[in-house]
């Protein structure tokens, strides 16, 4: 198995009114390529810390992080993404509101490359952006020339998926991007990130509420607790747990 991230004896601290509060309590963890791990935890738990971690939105004060045999714990969040892909809860938060669908997609096609002036060239490249967005299944294929802030929000969903995947990243990780959908377009989003991470062989982390998507995507699953790993389940024991097998974690 070929180590994709490392995360060793991970600490983050914060102060808090003069006290110094711990976030993340020496996490050790390493992901295999092509791992799609789903993480859960109570409010609070240090999911969201531990993505920010990785991505160099917070700063650990203690331990490393390594990311494809780079050790990046000292790297700014601009050089990270660079290699690492993140899709937010919020549909807003992944495209360019006032851009059409084209634009961004073609803005993703370039992701880590240096902007030069030279022309785009977006007529030309509509007909595979078309191609893309059908993969989709919501119509959005058809909003190729609309700008973003016009689609729905699971349209706009499947387009920041699209984004994040379209040049393949080191990592990939799923803020609970489907936890502002309703629970058909939940399952859509679902099935259309699950079939990308296949087809791509991704790595994937996805932090989710919602227990059965926990189980049934990914081939691991990670329980996280006052900012500890608590429980971590591979595909074996993972596929032997049910709902209320998890529910002991929200007691």
């Amino acid at each position: 198995m070929t180590k994709q991230l490392v995360l060793e004896d991970v600490n983050v601290n914060v102060a808090v009114e003069e006290e110094i509060k711990p976030l993340l309590k020496n996490i050790n963890l390493t992901i295999n390529k092509g791992d799609f791990v789903t993480i859960i935890g109570t409010n609070g738990a240090g999911k969201s810390t531990l993505f920010n971690s990785i991505t160099g939105d917070l700063n650990v004060s203690s331990g490393s992080v390594k990311l494809a045999d780079k050790e990046i714990t000292k790297y700014h969040p601009e050089k990270r993404a660079r290699y690492i892909s993140r899709v937010f809860q919020d549909p807003k938060l992944g495209t360019a509101p006032r851009m059409t669908v084209a634009e961004n997609l073609d803005l993703a096609s370039h992701r880590g490359e240096r902007l030069t002036l030279a022309s785009r060239n977006l007529k030309s490249k509509k007909a595979n952006y078309k191609e893309l967005a059908e993969k989709t299944g919501n119509g959005l294929e058809l909003a190729l020339d609309k700008p973003t802030e016009q689609l729905s929000g699971g349209q706009r969903q499947a387009l920041s998926l699209l984004m994040a995947t379209m040049k393949l990243p080191d990592l990939l990780l799923l803020d609970e991007h489907t936890a502002a959908l309703d629970p058909k377009t939940s399952a859509a989003i679902m099935k259309l990130t699950n079939d990308i991470i296949n087809q791509k062989d991704l790595t994937a982390l996805m932090i989710t509420h919602h227990l059965e998507d926990a189980l049934k995507y990914g081939n691991r699953l990670i329980v996280l607790d006052h900012g500890e790993i608590v429980a971590d389940y591979a595909a074996e024991e993972k596929a032997k747990l049910v709902t209320t097998d998890l529910l002991k974690y929200f007691g």
